[in-house]
């Protein structure tokens, strides 16, 4: 360590940390589908009281409200810590969530139905941001005119010389006299 330095990161360096680590991947959709499946894997095993009266949600499909739950869970942090298969996780949550409907209590009461489903279509219209330009563009070089196309010249294909059998009358390829279409004639 230096000198200079204090020895310990402030909170600036960790939150621009978590933003970096955040944008190179599909945060809201991993976190709408881990936040989908906590409802839909605890719900049928809650007990609601009120006062004296204790309500059991407990159900003959608690197994598999618990599975759904813990995949979409694991599918919520696989769009975190493993992007690539995004689309995959994406599909897998709206399937999951769909199936929920009849198995886990409408979906967890349709809160975790909502949320993985919300999850799901994020992860799979996420697209990773392209990087940003390392150099300006120079542009101290003047610009070519534009040519009779209205491109910036025939770069394309060199200067036939008059030894090469070039014909100063003609104006152009047939290939360019068509509008970049070959003819048989």
């Amino acid at each position: 360590m230096s000198a200079e330095s204090t020895g310990s990161r402030g909170f600036t360096y960790w939150r621009l940390r978590f933003r970096a680590w955040r944008g190179s991947r599909p945060f809201w959709a991993g976190l709408f589908t881990l936040l989908g499946g906590i409802p839909i894997a605890y719900l049928p095993y809650a007990d609601l009281r009120l006062g004296n009266l204790t309500l059991a949600m407990a159900t003959t499909a608690g197994a598999g409200s618990l599975i759904i739950g813990v995949l979409l869970m694991t599918l919520g942090l696989t769009m975190w810590f493993h992007s690539v298969v995004r689309v995959f996780a994406g599909v897998a949550s709206i399937v999951l969530a769909l199936i929920s409907i009849p198995v886990a209590n409408i979906g967890g009461f349709l809160i975790g139905f909502l949320l993985s489903l919300i999850g799901g279509a994020l992860s799979i219209s996420w697209a990773a941001a392209k990087p940003a330009a390392e150099q300006p563009v120079d542009r101290s070089e003047p610009e070519e005119t534009p040519g009779p196309d209205g491109d910036g010249g025939d770069t394309d294909f060199p200067e036939p010389r008059a030894d090469q059998g070039y014909d100063p009358n003609v104006t152009g390829t047939t290939a360019h006299a068509n509008g970049g279409r070959n003819s048989a004639g």
